[in-house]
This record gives structure tokens, sequence and C-alpha cells, in this order.
């Protein structure tokens, strides 16, 4: 099983918005996604890290889940970002999936050895008063996912956290969130949400025997990129 993982596809497949007014690295970006994906097989899976649709309500939003379901044979596994306002209940997110479309919201799920768990998260720069309090309010939605992962973990399981907020600082410092993966023993995490030529962004770093994952597909050249755990 491969695992792949690409993020921040704001979709607008019945509302069109075009995202190439962001610059040309969004020309024709969710034809680099999928040729990008071209070899996934059914058994792989997909991770999708947030943002994945411009849509305001589940109903409008369904398009563009039937395309995530279609982009690729693997296993498609979502999270919510903070552009994705059409998440409501979770139940009713599940109940409008395609098959091959799993998400997930403070919980996890597992795939054969691999357990992934998955949170919204938030920005660990917003020293805001409202900030804070829902950096405290993610970092305990966080850790019921990995208290529910601890449950389910065997012998030899791997762990992947999807977030969609950067884990860390802009400096990349040690961060609450970090000290949380490391405490639970998570092997590697995928996050998104940075966009743009002047964002503080690295595609790959190792924190503490960590991998982290940077799949804002703006970032990462539209490709889809390999999780090694």
């Amino acid at each position: 099983m491969n695992i792949y993982a690409i993020s921040d596809l704001h979709l607008s497949i019945n509302n069109p918005k075009p995202m190439d007014i962001f610059g040309a690295v969004w020309d024709n970006y969710l034809d680099d996604i999928e040729k990008s994906l071209d070899g996934v097989q059914p058994d792989d899976l997909v991770l999708i890290a947030g943002d994945l649709s411009w849509a305001m309500t589940l109903d409008a939003a369904v398009p563009d889940l039937k395309y995530i379901g279609g982009i690729s044979a693997g296993k498609k596994i979502i999270t919510r970002g903070n552009h994705d306002y059409w998440w409501k209940g979770i139940n009713a997110v599940r109940a409008a999936l395609p098959e091959n479309v799993f998400a997930i919201q403070n919980d996890c799920m597992k795939f054969g050895d691999v357990i992934v768990c998955g949170s919204r998260g938030w920005s660990a720069d917003d020293k805001s008063e409202d900030g804070k309090r829902l950096y405290a309010r993610e970092l305990l939605r966080m850790e019921m996912s990995l208290q529910a992962m601890k449950k389910m973990r065997g012998e030899g399981d791997r762990v992947i956290f999807m977030i969609h907020y950067p884990p860390f600082n802009v400096r990349f410092e040690d961060t609450p969130v970090t000290e949380l993966f490391e405490k639970y023993g998570v092997d590697a995490v995928v996050y998104g949400h940075l966009h743009g030529k002047n964002c503080y962004a690295k595609k790959l770093i190792d924190k503490h025997g960590i991998k982290y994952y940077l799949t804002s597909c703006d970032q990462v050249a539209n490709r889809a990129v390999k999780i090694e755990v």
C-alpha cells in the first residue's frame, strides 16, 4: 500500500471560481494533480488535508466530493480546512461521500497497518484572545483523535496525522501540537493551508523523528506527495 497526499484543492465544480487569479501556478492545476495520481492503485491511500471546496453548503459541495472520489483509484481520506464552510456535522458529511472517500474529524480510521488521524488545527502564530481560545480547543480535539488511535494501535502499526494548519509557527519551532504528536508516537504529519511565493514553507521537515509533509498543491507543483512512514 502506497500513501500519497495533496491538499487545498479549492474545488468549485458547479459554481466555477477560477484559481488562476492567484497566479500561473494554478493554471490547469487539477489536470496536473490528476496526472500525478495516475498510478495510484485501489488499495493505496490519498490524503487530502482540508480546503477541499469553496461551497457554502453540503448539497453544493456534493459535485466536488464526487470529483474527489473519481480523482484516482485509491481510497481518499479527507479532513476539514478553514475554507470548508460546507462541512457541518460529521455524520451528514459521511453520508454524502462516495464509497471510496472517508472523512476524519477528531477521530481516526485504520487501513491495513496504517492509522490515519485528523483535525483542522489552528494557527500557532495567532496570539489574539480568540486565536488562543481556538488553538486550545483544537488541541483538545487533536488529543481526542490521538486517544482513539492509541486504543486502536497494534504492534507495527504506523500513524499519520492530517492537520490543515501548519503544526508549528513560522520559525518551525516546537509547539504544543508537535509535542502532542511526539507524546503519542505519530510517525508522519500531513498539513496544508500555506500558499504563495512568500510564505514560510518547507516541503519536508524531520522534527524529533517525525516527518512533516507540506502538501498545499501550489507549494508542491500540483503533484501528489508520496508519504514515507
